[in-house]
């Protein structure tokens, strides 16, 4: 396509525009935008207070205390290299102080060894942040599956047309809160399948 075609079907979509542009409507003021709430009939809506299906299902609760369990295991492990470190940096300094090094070249394969440790204690330390991380991740997925598992069959037999988290919504009346009852269902599926 040469420059003078380009031109042309620019100008030519150009002059199709404009005139789609006269034939819309006068913009509306700002009185016509604020109009009252548009009801609309027949729809069926039902919130989750997804903070208190948390902090109450049987399931989340496992996983949340098999988690602190592992971080509390890894801490503890961590703290005790990190002490037989210190010791053996105390132990160092003691022996450069006495002067016990036959060599320095003993005295700097010690030193070393120990820097050695403080590495891999390092690294520990990152592998289980990252396996912990992961976990935690793979976690939060578990449960979100789950509870969307289970709300897309609960609705099933209860037709709503939206099921939307409380935390989103200003105002709602308490009349569609469903939160019990999805918990109650959680728990008995988890109690069933812990079985």
């Amino acid at each position: 396509m040469n420059l003078k075609s380009v031109s042309t079907a620019v100008m030519s979509a150009a002059m199709i525009l404009g005139l789609c542009q006269c034939n819309q409507p006068a913009a509306t003021t700002n009185a016509q935008q604020e109009q009252a709430p548009i009801a609309v009939s027949g729809l069926k809506i039902a919130y989750v207070d997804v903070d208190s299906l948390l902090a109450n299902y049987a399931f989340y609760q496992d996983l949340a205390e098999e988690m602190m369990r592992k971080q509390e295991n890894y801490s503890l492990v961590l703290e005790e290299e990190r002490k037989k470190i210190d010791q053996d940096i105390k132990d160092f300094n003691k022996k450069v102080e006495s002067n016990v090094f036959s060599s320095a070249e003993r005295q700097n394969s010690e030193y070393n060894r120990i820097g050695r440790r403080q590495q891999s204690l390092e690294e520990k330390a990152q592998k289980y942040s990252q396996e912990l991380m992961e976990e935690r991740d793979a976690n939060s997925q578990k449960i979100s599956e789950t509870v969307n598992d289970f709300i897309t069959e609960y609705n099933k037999s209860h037709g709503y047309n939206l099921i939307i988290s409380k935390a989103s919504l200003l105002f709602a009346d308490e009349a569609l809160n469903i939160t019990a009852e999805v918990l109650e269902g959680l728990n008995a599926a988890y109690n069933q399948a812990s079985k």
